[in-house]
């Protein structure tokens, strides 16, 4: 099995966990006894496998999974009151979407905790992105260098770890990325006996969100799609990677404008409402020109999500709907 098939059916497999309270007691007592051990991260290619928290609070969007806490910290969306300019997306900030940004948690608050991949720069969390790349065309993306990892994040790391490009990866180079902007999207890049490892890490905390072009818009979809496939949520449930073409038309067009500009809503009272309790979702999948794959989740009530950002995007309906019922089997 290749690499990044394999890593895709495990993030499914995690994604769909629903860990009983069984579980959830042997792996805090695991990391009570672990308290006081330091565990290296070697490795340069981290996969969602250690996307942890995920499997403990589904989709939960949090770096940081809280496992005695009887709250989550750190990116938990708020909603900003504020003067209306209803009719402008990018300017009526009576619907704004605040992320905060992401801190590392004070270990003296006796806080146990597992975390996503991350690379600190410039002093912000960048985290694994939902975008992906084949190691065959990372080197073609890369652009400047920017650094070199250190380790020295782990699950008990204080802020006095939160320097320039600490991160829980290991050592390796990290890049800029051609085409997009380094406060958005940087690259992990190495080359060990011939073999690339490669992997992208975005940053979307610390960021507030008017329409769905503060987040899609830094992707720069429109105009570099130049094939789209999508899957059904059986197919993706199951690992089956069962992916069906779906033509790049008018009606594609229509939804990637009003994705642009759809309404942000908070992720956090729509997970707790059970809305990954529904199976009425479809993944489509976006190859853009410079052989970037761009993932994004549909949901029934006609709502979008991107990765793990804890934000969802209510897309107009007619758009949402022409997309959606042209994805049939």
């Amino acid at each position: 099995m290749k690499e990044d098939q394999f890593r895709t059916l495990y993030t499914k497999a995690v994604d769909s966990m629903k860990p009983g309270e069984e579980m959830k007691k042997e792996l805090i007592d695991k990391l009570v006894h672990q308290q006081e051990r330091k565990r290296p991260r070697k490795t340069v290619y981290i996969a969602a496998s250690i996307v942890l928290a995920a499997g403990i609070g589904l989709a939960a969007p949090n770096i940081w999974q809280q496992l005695n806490g009887q709250s989550t910290q750190g990116q938990i969306a708020q909603v900003t009151p504020g003067p209306s300019d209803a009719g402008n997306p990018s300017t009526d900030t009576s619907r704004s979407i605040i992320i905060p940004k992401l801190e590392l948690p004070d270990p003296k608050s006796g806080v146990k905790a597992d975390m996503i991949a991350l690379v600190v720069y410039k002093d912000n969390i960048y985290t694994q992105s939902a975008t992906r790349i084949d190691a065959t065309d990372a080197a073609a993306l890369r652009g400047d260098k920017l650094g070199r990892t250190t380790g020295g994040i782990d699950e008990w790391s204080g802020k006095d770890k939160y320097i320039e490009l600490a991160s829980n990866i290991g050592e390796t180079d990290i890049y800029s990325v051609k085409g997009y902007d380094s406060n958005f999207l940087i690259m992990s890049y190495s080359e060990i006996n011939g073999e690339v490892f490669a992997e992208l890490y975005e940053h979307t905390n610390g960021i507030t969100v008017n329409s769905g072009a503060d987040l899609f818009g830094k992707l720069n979809l429109e105009g570099r799609i130049t094939s789209a496939q999508w899957e059904s949520f059986d197919s993706w449930n199951n690992g089956l990677q069962k992916y069906t073409p779906l033509a790049v038309d008018e009606a594609f067009s229509g939804f990637l404008t009003a994705l642009n500009g759809a309404k942000p809503l908070a992720a956090e009272p729509l997970i707790e409402q059970g809305i990954y309790d529904s199976e009425e979702r479809k993944i489509i999948y976006l190859q853009l020109e410079d052989n970037a794959r761009v993932e994004l989740t549909l949901f029934g009530q006609g709502l979008v999500r991107y990765g793990q950002a804890p934000v969802f995007f209510e897309v107009e309906s007619g758009a949402f709907q022409k997309l959606w019922d042209s994805m049939k089997l």
